[in-house]
């Protein structure tokens, strides 16, 4: 079974002819060729890359481009906009796509609190159609996410960072799973999976982050592995670890058996997202 990471995030310099919309923390860019360098070094077979909201927006044009370059490494999710009326027509565009294997919803960004918003139940209905799980950053809005997997069992929810807030530089929260039975709440829902994405930047110790272990088998035993997506969520990390430690701390642990590992670092997304890798 390959490795996969279940987000990633890929972007050139701020210039004219793609500007930026805002800054996310981490480097001045982080091309394709750079993220694909980034996982060759440590064994990481592919990765679902997902266009990055702060800089780009609803454009996801760049994350295609690193698609035709990198063939067979990357699937790719993009942020809808549940206030446009036409993000039916939208996702169908980018279901017909070479390489596109979702979409997100940024529940931070202004999006409704009501899971009965006709916006996002748009989304939701027309993902369902395409084959398309939604990626839902919804830190703060987990009771939202529960009432909306309710409202649509034909729709795979993906849960982004465990559901919860995580930083972009040091220190750690000082209690950084305060929300966890919130997300422990959504377990009984089959449509809904847990991205274990960014997980080393909540941990109070360094590498290899063994504080985080009791926590992660409450979700695991929650959801069981077959729900679960390992991932880095590289680069917002990066001010607090370097992308093999993202990775190597899944492997060097013994908490994990080789059957556990296969699954959360590849089964499970193969699964989720209908897609796996390929170096042809």
């Amino acid at each position: 079974m390959p490795t996969i990471d279940a987000q990633v995030h890929a972007y050139e310099r701020n210039h004219p002819g793609r500007p930026w919309r805002g800054v996310l923390h981490g480097p001045a860019e982080v091309t394709g060729d750079a993220m694909v360098a980034a996982m060759d070094a440590v064994g990481v077979d592919g990765a679902i890359l997902v266009s990055p909201f702060t800089m780009y927006g609803y454009d996801a044009s760049y994350a295609l481009e690193v698609h035709a370059a990198h063939p067979g490494r990357f699937g790719l999710v993009k942020p809808v906009d549940p206030a446009d009326a036409a993000v039916a027509d939208a996702i169908a565009e980018w279901a017909a796509k070479d390489g596109t294997v979702g979409v997100r919803i940024m529940m931070t960004r202004g999006v409704s609190e009501d899971p009965a918003d006709p916006g996002i139940n748009r989304v939701l209905a027309a993902a369902a159609q395409h084959g398309f799980p939604v990626n839902l950053l919804c830190w703060g809005r987990l009771e939202q996410a529960r009432e909306m997997a309710a409202r649509n069992p034909n729709t795979r929810l993906v849960i982004d960072h465990l559901g919860l807030l995580q930083p972009f530089e040091p220190p750690p929260p000082a209690a950084p799973f305060a929300d966890l039975p919130k997300l422990l709440a959504l377990a009984p829902y089959e449509n809904v999976a847990v991205k274990i994405t960014g997980a080393c930047t909540l941990s109070h110790e360094p590498f290899p982050y063994n504080d985080l272990w009791d926590p992660l088998f409450r979700i695991f035993d929650a959801f069981g592995f077959e729900r679960c997506l390992w991932g880095t969520d590289w680069t917002r990390a990066v001010g607090l670890l370097t992308y093999k430690e993202g990775v190597e701390a899944f492997r060097v642990t013994s908490r994990l058996s080789d059957g556990d590992r296969a699954t959360l670092m590849g089964e499970t997304l193969t699964r989720v997202y209908h897609w796996s890798p390929s170096k042809g």
